[in-house]
């Protein structure tokens, strides 16, 4: 298992016993077709799920995208994605607030991989470096991406060559973090 792995599966297990010890569950939109591996308990009328991560034993296989886009992705990449289930976990950075995103269940896998290639053909179409998004801020234009030559932790803003780097890797950009609760 990556250092990425290990690394994000503390993180996500830390946050998961603060919650339960505070009495905390985290919620997240239910797909109405096909049940999350991470969802427990009913489905409320606002279609919102309770949720907790799961890990997964193997990693989630990245080949059709990478053969598909003929790019290798860079393994932090892979690692971060890969390993879990879940609905987005909130965390604080120095920087700011952000959302860890996650798979819901396999066919979110699918659209993560549609949504990685509809980035990388736009990096491309406007001649910039190719990043891969990982969270999202409390601004819609603002995102966090690995520049997948390098691995170094971008501050990307959507359209826009990445400038503001956070980090030199993925394990030294998730060591920065706490959890959020908001």
């Amino acid at each position: 298992m990556s250092e990425v792995t290990q690394v994000f599966i503390q993180l996500l297990q830390k946050a998961e016993k603060t919650a339960q010890n505070s009495g905390e569950y985290w919620l997240s939109y239910a797909d109405p077709d096909v049940e999350s591996p991470c969802q427990y308990g009913e489905i409320s009328e606002e279609q919102q799920v309770r949720w907790w991560p799961v890990i997964r034993s193997e990693c989630q296989d990245f080949a059709p995208l990478e053969h598909g886009l003929e790019i290798s992705l860079h393994p932090d990449l892979k690692a971060f994605y890969g390993h879990s289930y879940g609905g987005g976990l909130r965390v604080k950075h120095p920087r700011g607030q952000a959302e860890l995103l996650m798979v819901w269940h396999q066919e979110d896998f699918n659209r993560l991989q549609q949504n990685i290639i509809a980035h990388i053909l736009m990096k491309r179409r406007l001649k910039q470096r190719e990043t891969v998004f990982f969270a999202v801020t409390d601004d819609d234009d603002i995102m966090l991406s690995i520049l997948n030559e390098t691995g170094a932790v971008y501050l990307e803003h959507a359209g826009s060559e990445v400038k503001e780097q956070l980090a030199g890797s993925m394990v030294e950009f998730l060591q920065q973090l706490t959890i959020s609760n908001s």
